[in-house]
């Protein structure tokens, strides 16, 4: 978050607006060398998701269900995910208990992250990962541990793959993404703004945070983004 900050600050001090998007430098950073910062709120985000684990738990009768998560924690916006998903899923099912928090965002250590997960909590009822390699680390890994419609997975970020697992519907029951056509134009009609001197001085910018959990929302995404492009 901070590497960048030298870079920021120059462009600025230049007169050389900058645009952030996803992710940027700190708040204080932002306040003084940003020109806008398109980001969806990673707390609501995580709320989301921890809405429809817990839609889940409840309409399975599962009351102290045990979940481990698989993250990407090096990136404030994934501490944030889960910190939503925690405090909606423990508020409504008070029992829930989040058992492990290892690191896996790329999609070979979280497949290796979510076996090892599996194999030392035999009585775990879901994975949740903060991100796509994650989500699709955690859904491989179930489907190699024989676990499919035992354990359940609730993820992060919508790509083709993930949307024919969504689709299919055995293991992964929800994902929580910010599309990046939608992002994508957000931050182009803001840059438009910016360099027309239009902005009206909002430095942050909430962009749609979109909730997926059926098999339908699964197919309906892939028919509307062919090109494999979130």
């Amino acid at each position: 978050e901070n590497g960048s900050s030298r870079t920021v600050r120059r462009a600025s001090e230049a007169g050389i607006p900058v645009i952030c998007y996803n992710t940027c430098i700190n708040q204080k950073g932002v306040d003084k060398y940003v020109s806008a910062y398109l980001v969806g709120d990673p707390l609501e985000f995580g709320k989301k998701l921890g809405n429809a684990a817990a839609d889940y738990f409840i309409a399975n009768k599962i009351d102290q269900p045990k979940i481990a998560v698989i993250n990407c924690e090096a990136f404030e916006v994934c501490v944030q995910r889960r910190k939503g998903f925690e405090e909606v899923l423990k508020a409504r099912v008070p029992g829930a208990q989040i058992v492990a928090n290892q690191e896996g965002t790329v999609l070979d250590k979280a497949i290796s992250v979510g076996e090892k997960l599996i194999i030392s909590t035999p009585d775990l009822n879901a994975i949740m990962g903060e991100s796509g390699g994650a989500t699709l680390g955690a859904v491989k890994a179930v489907r190699n541990q024989n676990q499919a419609g035992k354990i359940a997975v609730f993820g992060s970020d919508m790509t083709t793959e993930i949307a024919q697992e969504l689709e299919n519907n055995q293991v992964l029951k929800a994902v929580v993404d910010i599309s990046g056509k939608k992002m994508g134009n957000a931050v182009f009609a803001q840059t438009l703004k910016v360099i027309n001197k239009q902005a009206d001085g909002e430095k942050v910018i909430q962009v749609p945070i979109d909730l997926y959990t059926k098999t339908e929302d699964g197919k309906q995404w892939l028919a509307t983004h062919v090109d494999g492009l979130p």
